[in-house]
């Protein structure tokens, strides 16, 4: 009954015992992978399907590690030569807390990944990218990059010496600290500035979308494809930035690294390379080493591109820039909607400072909005802000915050205060701190710590 019931399924699912022998294998999935059941059931995944290895098989990984995959993409070939692009969800299966196999759903999305990669082509035909368009819609320079903050006025000066070098850059910040910002302003420094500048979101695509675009396509590689350039191509000359690196599927790290190291691409389909100049600036939002144990990015990767690292830390560590940035925006909306803001009410400001600013400068920016669009007036209210902050206003009034918190608030403004007085010399800032200076240096790296 169990059996039928799994047949009848609309999904593919695949289970094996702890030795990856299968020993379910439903109708959907043959139709998949170009099999029968019974070439299947009974033999080792990769018996049965010899394109996949211990590292690639989700089945086989979540036997290794015990721990379930959700929703991670798979591409194999099957029997025909045919590749076939799933999405896997698989679990492995525990008996009083004995692992006795691992069970995989997946979807087929090989279809809709062929319509994306002629919806590329077809961009490519319709609008080809010009290199001197991308060039010129370079927007940031340093002079964007607004802040009091002790300590990105130190990554402002970090940014700007290595702008002029032709090294790998990591940027690691959380989401909406502005990472794209400061890549710009790196590839306006730097002499590349007069080449193309593109960026690319690698969790905005599909594993095998993101190979094509980042590699292009060769004619004949799968029905209508054409000969389209890919963005290492595109960006030869100048700088690629790839934001949310450790959203990359690990085999296309691996490609990556490659061209890192030999300067050298392949269109997919094509046994021909071409040599590229390009300048890779990768960001993440995670802390780095994190990455690494989580195993999102492949160590040796991280090792390459982490030739120079800039922190930028988070708004709720940059006190002094959160009235900075208010006016900031301010300005920004009073001529976007054509209105006379020119004050803040106290009580804002006071609440900005007690709030987390879990989106960072981009939900500090969205909240001006909101407020600038509600207000009426010459100055900006709390009744302005958005509801879950005219709540906040309301419970925190009566709530006591913890103590650790308001220590390490209190901890961080005063050495933002030291390294302000002393014009960001470390060692007399030490000094006023009346601590040595490898303390205060190892409390400066966990405050910029993501």
């Amino acid at each position: 009954m169990i059996r039928g019931i799994l047949n009848a399924i609309d999904e593919a699912i695949h289970a094996v015992d702890k030795n990856g022998i299968t020993i379910f294998y439903n109708e959907v999935a043959a139709r998949h992978d170009g099999l029968t059941p019974r070439e299947v059931l009974g033999k080792h995944v990769l018996e049965a399907f010899p394109s996949l290895t211990k590292e690639t098989s989700t089945l086989l990984q979540v036997l290794q590690t015990k721990q379930a995959i959700v929703q991670q993409a798979q591409r194999y070939q099957n029997i025909n030569g045919q590749f076939i692009d799933t999405i896997n969800t698989t679990i492995p299966i525990m008996l009083q807390g004995q692992l006795v196999g691992a069970v995989e759903i997946a979807k087929d999305y090989s279809t809709i990944k062929k319509l994306g990669e002629k919806v590329l082509d077809l961009q490519a035909r319709v609008n080809p990218p010009s290199r001197k368009r991308d060039a010129k819609n370079q927007l940031y320079t340093t002079a964007d990059i607004l802040t009091n903050d002790p300590a990105l006025l130190q990554v402002k000066k970090q940014l700007e010496k290595v702008a002029y070098a032709d090294s790998s850059v990591l940027v690691v910040g959380e989401t909406g600290t502005g990472k794209e910002l400061f890549v710009q302003a790196i590839h306006a420094l730097s002499p590349r500035n007069q080449h193309a500048f593109i960026a690319q979101n690698c969790a905005a695509l599909p594993e095998s979308l993101l190979e094509s675009l980042l590699f292009g396509t060769t004619k004949g590689s799968y029905t209508g494809a054409v000969d389209r350039p890919g963005l290492f191509e595109l960006a030869d000359g100048g700088t690629l930035f790839l934001d949310e690196m450790n959203s990359m599927p690990l085999e296309l790290q691996a490609k990556l690294l490659r061209v890192l190291e030999d300067g050298i691409v392949r269109r997919i389909g094509n046994q021909k390379t071409c040599r590229v100049n390009v300048r890779i600036i990768a960001a993440i939002n995670e802390s780095p080493l994190d990455c690494v144990q989580k195993g999102t990015i492949r160590p040796d990767l991280y090792y390459r591109l982490n030739v120079f690292s800039l922190l930028i830390p988070p708004l709720r560590e940059r006190s002094f820039d959160i009235e900075l940035l208010t006016s900031h925006f301010i300005e920004m909306f009073n001529h976007r909607f054509q209105k006379n803001v020119q004050n803040v009410d106290h009580s804002v400001l006071q609440l900005f400072h007690q709030y987390h600013w879990p989106g960072n400068v981009r939900e500090l920016k969205h909240t001006i909005e909101h407020a600038m669009i509600m207000a009426d007036g010459v100055k900006l209210s709390v009744i302005h802000l958005p509801l879950q902050l005219q709540q906040m206003k309301k419970s925190g009034e009566t709530k006591i915050r913890p103590l650790r918190e308001v220590l390490q608030e209190t901890e961080t403004a005063l050495i933002q205060e030291a390294l302000r007085q002393t014009g960001g010399n470390i060692q007399r800032a030490a000094i006023l701190l009346d601590l040595p200076r490898q303390t205060l240096q190892y409390k400066l790296q966990k405050q910029t710590k993501v």
